[in-house]
Order: structure tokens, then C-alpha cells, then sequence
């Protein structure tokens, strides 16, 4: 299992989902993400928010068929509204998760960035590690399907690793 960094404030910690608009993979794992820090009943300590690397979407709901998806699968994906990446959060968030190896170019473009806390997401994926998140928006429903698939895991895993990292 891989380890999540400690928390920068003792008994909170901030996780940040990054993709490219915000629209489709970010907010995906974000709504994922949530359900399971819910589940986990650590909500209270663990906060998750997501934005895209550009603005193009900003104000924007989620895309409408990674919504229709996450519905279908019992999650609530109406709260969601895209917005950018904010540059402070390098130094303010525990985690700063890219979907693939772009959106973390872009995101350690932004400034100086803890190699530690902003990493791919896949990093703590427990069937493959550093992978990235195929970014469903051109393809169709069994894009966003396998999407799903790697948020859900990637997620049970990260919820370890930053329970443990909290204790």
C-alpha cells in the first residue's frame, strides 16, 4: 500500500482531484472519494474538492454522462460545478491528485510542488500503480464505465492510506 503523505494541520486532511476541465474524470473521483471518506465516518476530517487545470468549464455541471453514471451507481453527482485549479493549492492541500501525467505537468508548473503531495491519483490505484485515468470525453458510455472502475478502487485505497496517515 502506498503511503499518503502526513497531514499539514494535525487531525484534518485536504485532498484536491485535478483533471483538464473539470467536467468528467476530477469530479468523478470527487463524488467517489467523498462517498467513501463518508462511508469510512471520517468526513469530518477529510475534505475533497476537484477542479480542471483549465477554465473553459468553469460554473459548469459535471459532464452529462459521467452524472447519469454515478446516479445509476447511487451516487449524487447534482452539487458539482467545475472550476480551476488555484495555485495555493500546492501549499494548503495534504494531496493534489493529477489524473494522468499532463494534468501533473501542469499542476507542477503552477509553482513549487512537494513531490509527495502532488502525485497521479493512480499512485495509490492497488491494481496499478502511477497509471493513469483515460479521459473519457470523446468515447462513449464504456469510457466513462472504466473510469468508474478505477475511481472506485483507487479510492478504497487512498481512504487507507490517509486514515492511516490521520492517525
Amino acid at each position: 500500500m502506498v503511503a499518503a503523505p502526513p497531514p499539514r494541520s494535525p487531525g484534518q486532511y485536504r485532498i484536491a482531484l485535478v483533471c483538464l476541465g473539470n467536467i468528467c474524470r476530477s469530479p468523478m473521483a470527487d463524488v467517489v472519494l467523498a462517498a467513501r471518506v463518508a462511508e469510512a465516518g471520517v468526513d469530518d476530517r477529510v475534505a475533497v474538492v476537484s477542479a480542471g487545470t483549465g477554465d473553459w468549464h468553469a460554473g459548469d455541471p459535471m459532464d452529462r454522462r459521467a452524472a447519469a453514471l454515478l446516479t445509476a451507481e447511487g451516487y449524487d453527482a447534482s452539487r458539482h460545478r467545475a472550476q480551476q485549479v488555484l495555485v495555493s493549492w500546492l501549499d494548503e492541500q495534504d494531496l493534489v491528485l493529477a489524473m494522468d501525467r499532463d494534468n501533473l505537468r501542469d499542476l507542477r508548473a503552477l509553482g513549487e510542488a512537494d513531490p509527495a503531495r502532488v502525485r497521479l491519483f493512480r499512485d495509490f490505484d492497488p491494481e496499478e500503480p502511477g497509471g493513469e485515468v483515460p479521459d473519457p470525453y470523446y468515447g462513449g458510455d464504456a469510457g466513462f464505465r472504466t473510469v468508474l472502475a478505477m475511481v472506485e478502487r483507487t479510492s478504497e485505497a487512498l481512504v487507507t492510506a490517509v486514515t492511516a496517515a490521520l492517525d
